[in-house]
């Protein structure tokens, strides 16, 4: 599978027959099926079970030793599915809908995003052996199950400018940031001192044979982790430390890039983490522009061509001698720039839409712009001026902001999910389940 489309695809790729709807397609290809789970009043059939195993399986084709022993790898696989479709029930139950237009959009952005197009896109599903109405199926799922979560989180978090200040006052936000991967060996539910003994033997055996160079991480994560991320061979990501649990940044800045800590005791059983890489963040600027700017608006009264002709009128005035904050102020139809004379203040490029960010970047200072349209209007501009500013700080705060919204989303949504799961009827039929 081509890199630059993997990131991308792959989780619907590995999991395209998570959400379709299973019996159709099970009939037309296998003639006996079986049901592997019940969830609720839905089932998971074997044939999708098998479908979505094999997409996974067909990823790592080429390296085939990475992948775990077969009745481990059905059962990641089978939570990944109950999962989603309690999502998605709930999701449906709660009104939550994407429609036929959202999702031609959504398919657009990712072969744009993969450099395809539409048809390139439809060719490359082929290759990869998943059809095109199964892709839209499962990305369309995709996005109400990020709807949902979006939902849920949206009204329980809040992130106070006092929680800020006071992470800031005891965290370095923008410092250097770590990339991580992770192996968790599971403990259950009231653990015996037996059980807690060979997990973390488990865990230390896991580390001696990575370290010995007989398999990497990533394949060790995915052969043995328990952890919701072991088909992504423990990827976890860039976080900066100020994103890490505090008692684990200790742990993390005695790593050499490619070091593994000593199994860790966590309140799921033990945990193998691996520093990947380190990088530092610098001092982070803004390029800012300053301008005037002035507006006709196209209306049903007032057709585009009629609106452009007046923008072309004024803009001639302007050009020939005549003060841009006098004409903007008696003729602009801007309401938050007409009274100041069309100044528009010091913004970042596209603060004031694309369509005036694209002609600001081709003007120079002092230069006055063609009329030009948007979807409100047409415009005439001048650019007056460009600075650089220092918004490290502005960054910080921000980061330290999305770090604490992160981390309440993750915790009310797991909360969420524990709950969902624990009110519904699962059962499994995998032998040994």
């Amino acid at each position: 599978m081509n890199n630059a489309f993997a990131p991308v695809l792959a989780a619907l790729l590995a999991l395209s027959t998570a959400f379709a709807p299973g019996p159709v397609a099970a009939q037309a290809t296998t003639p006996i099926d079986s049901i592997v789970a019940v969830v609720d009043e839905d089932v998971i059939l074997r044939s999708e079970l098998d479908r979505a195993v094999a997409n996974i399986s067909a990823q790592y084709a080429s390296q085939p030793g990475q992948l775990p022993p077969r009745d481990v790898l059905e059962r990641q696989v089978l939570d990944r599915l109950v999962l989603a479709r309690l999502q998605l029930a709930r999701a449906r139950d709660s009104g939550i809908r994407v429609s036929d237009g959202e999702l031609a959009q959504a398919i657009e952005s990712v072969a744009s995003r993969n450099r395809l197009t539409q048809d390139q896109l439809r060719a490359r599903l082929v290759q990869d052996g998943l059809s095109y109405e199964e892709f839209r199926d499962s990305l369309r799922d995709e996005l109400l199950i990020e709807r949902l979560r979006q939902r849920y989180v949206q009204s329980r978090v809040q992130v106070s400018e006092a929680e800020i200040d006071q992470l800031l006052a005891v965290r370095e936000i923008g410092g250097p940031e770590v990339r991580l991967a992770n192996i968790i060996v599971a403990l259950p539910d009231g653990a015996t001192p037996e059980d807690v003994a060979a997990a973390q033997k488990k865990a230390r055996d896991i580390k001696s044979v990575v370290e010995r160079g007989e398999i990497d991480f990533a394949a060790a994560a995915i052969r043995f982790s328990d952890a919701p991320n072991a088909l992504e061979g423990g990827n976890i990501g860039w976080r900066a430390l100020d994103a890490i649990p505090p008692a684990f940044v200790g742990l993390i800045q005695q790593l050499k890039p490619g070091e593994i800590s000593e199994p860790v005791r966590g309140p799921g059983g033990y945990q193998l983490i691996q520093l990947v890489e380190t990088r530092e963040q610098g001092t982070q600027t803004l390029t800012e522009y300053n301008a005037q700017g002035l507006l006709i608006r196209a209306t049903p009264t007032v057709p585009a061509e009629a609106a452009r002709q007046k923008a072309q009128a004024l803009r001639d005035r302007i050009a020939a001698g005549e003060d841009f904050a006098k004409i903007a102020r008696e003729h602009s139809e801007d309401t938050m720039s007409r009274n100041d004379g069309g100044d528009m203040g010091w913004f970042p490029v596209n603060a004031w839409g694309t369509s005036v960010g694209s002609q600001l970047s081709q003007l120079q200072d002092g230069e006055l712009s063609q009329p030009f349209q948007s979807e409100v209007g047409w415009h005439v501009i001048k650019r007056l001026g460009t600075r650089e500013q220092d918004v490290t700080e502005q960054n910080r705060r921000n980061q330290a902001r999305e770090i604490i919204a992160q981390r309440k989303a993750e915790e009310e949504f797991e909360r969420f999910m524990r709950q969902m799961r624990a009110e519904a009827f699962v059962e499994s039929r995998l032998t040994g389940a």
